[in-house]
């Protein structure tokens, strides 16, 4: 993986410091192109990876890399999956049938039939399935060498005791498509244990890291021990904690911790992208 990352919160209005940053970034992505636009900037300053939801305005993105290959041939994309939202509006809007035949690819008909069968059955292996081939649909043709389970449904497994969806979404995602299988989750210790009990070695885990505690069950001190004592591969997001770190200081405590791999992080400007790709390239060359 790439040593930075480039997160998509800022696009959809999601800001963990103020809402009138939140309605500002609202305005300024209003916009496919402005999303664009942004992008290629990150590009400039050496980011070739996006790390996003399944959010439908990603589609546009993924054209505009289908469309112009030769200026994206080094650009991936890291999907994160499900995104709830969008099945729940599209259920309201089109009714069950119709949100499978919008979102499954394939034969509706099969898909409709193993979707149905799967909810009556509780078959929750199938319905798993069901969700990674509809939201890996819009990634046709598109470079997404890891595909994230979203923390909400990692931490949610984890606390029902259902690591065999767990191992059934890494084994799945690796046979099917061929790509790295990785889970965000607000629980690094735990989570790292139950995939090593699963025999999943080295696993790929996105998890909030940060000096403040912010969103790190079990507390810092226990997430430093899992970073020196397990084998993962560890990709850090809401490194300033929430607004409350200094972006410098915030930086400077996760570039020196072992077994992280990648910083994710989101930026709307074209200053804020550069600084923060400087103080992360600064850090690592002490």
């Amino acid at each position: 993986m790439d040593r930075i990352l480039y997160g998509d919160n800022q696009f959809f209005a999601v800001n963990h410091i103020s809402d009138a940053k939140s309605m500002e970034q609202s305005m300024k992505f209003k916009e496919n192109d402005a999303i664009i636009a942004t992008l290629d900037q990150a590009i400039e300053a050496g980011i070739d990876t996006f790390m996003c939801t399944t959010h439908d305005r990603i589609a546009f993105v993924c054209d505009a890399v289908r469309s112009n290959p030769e200026k994206y041939k080094d650009f991936k994309i890291y999907p994160c999956m499900p995104y709830a939202h969008k099945y729940a509006n599209a259920v309201t809007e089109l009714g069950i049938q119709g949100t499978i035949k919008q979102y499954v690819p394939g034969n509706f008909f099969g898909s409709m039939f193993k979707g149905g069968k799967a909810l009556v059955s509780k078959d929750y292996l199938a319905i798993m399935e069901l969700l990674v081939d509809a939201e890996m649909k819009m990634f046709e043709g598109v470079k997404t060498p890891v595909v994230f389970l979203q923390n909400v449904i990692t931490d949610l497994l984890l606390g029902l005791g259902m690591d065999e969806i767990l191992k059934g979404f890494h084994d799945y995602v690796r046979e099917k498509y061929d790509v790295e299988p990785g889970f965000i989750t607000m629980n690094l210790p735990k989570l790292a244990e139950t995939l090593e009990g699963l025999g999943i070695e080295n696993p790929i885990i996105c998890a909030s890291i940060n000096s403040a505690n912010f969103r790190m069950s079990g507390g810092k001190e226990l997430y430093e021990e899992t970073l020196r004592t397990k084998k993962i591969r560890v990709i850090a997001m809401q490194v300033l904690g929430g607004g409350a770190i200094p972006p410098k200081e915030a930086l400077g405590y996760v570039c020196g911790l072992p077994n992280i791999e990648s910083i994710l992080f989101g930026a709307s400007s074209k200053r804020n992208i550069d600084n923060t790709v400087s103080t992360i390239h600064e850090f690592d060359s002490k």
